[in-house]
């Protein structure tokens, strides 16, 4: 009989996601990861594979896990899409002003940096960059036809816009930790979606 984990998964995963964003891939040893996630060796390759693998799952559960709420929120018919946006952007300043949740989302900046060499990942990004962009696009739709958009604006480049802003967000966290900088960079954001 099989024996049971005894560890969380989910929670390691999370906690991967912490220290790839933390020292990025190159930057994360096996025993850095070991140290870290206080599992074993075998343990690790046996539930996760190698680092690159490990990477790639943490990777592919952040932007998935972030993606799919971003979607949802953006398919409410309780709120005007505009509260919807705003509301996405809001939430992702309070994440990258809270210590623990911000370690998370650096891991967007490994990622990244892997994808001019590494095919995987780029098609990764690839794919949640079409999913997003079309959510947005698809939200922006019907707030023009409820009238909280031009009827001449190109929500198409619109979408495309806020969905890069989003990562913009990240990096500017990075760079900074002033929080006036961060709001700031999210209000300029928010002004394209101005109807007059």
């Amino acid at each position: 009989m099989a024996r049971s984990k005894e560890f969380d998964t989910t929670l390691v995963l999370h906690k991967a996601m912490e220290v790839f964003g933390h020292y990025g891939y190159e930057g994360t040893s096996l025993q850095m990861l070991l140290d870290q996630l206080g599992i074993a060796r075998q343990s690790l390759y046996d539930t996760y594979g190698t680092k690159r693998d490990l990477f790639i799952k943490a990777v592919k559960n952040y932007v998935n896990e972030k993606s799919s709420a971003v979607v949802t929120y953006l398919e409410r018919t309780d709120l005007t899409v505009q509260q919807s946006i705003s509301d996405i952007f809001h939430e992702i300043v309070a994440a990258l002003q809270d210590e623990d949740r911000r370690k998370e989302c650096f891991i967007l900046h490994s990622a990244i940096d892997q994808v001019p060499h590494d095919p995987e990942i780029a098609a990764l990004f690839e794919q949640d960059r079409t999913r997003l962009e079309e959510a947005f696009y698809q939200a922006l739709i019907r707030a023009q036809k409820q009238g909280e958009l031009r009827p001449d604006q190109d929500v198409r480049a619109l979408a495309r816009y806020l969905y890069h802003a989003r990562y913009a967000l990240t990096q500017v966290a990075k760079l900074t930790g002033d929080p006036a900088a961060l709001k700031g960079f999210m209000e300029v954001t928010l002004t394209a979606l101005d109807t007059k």
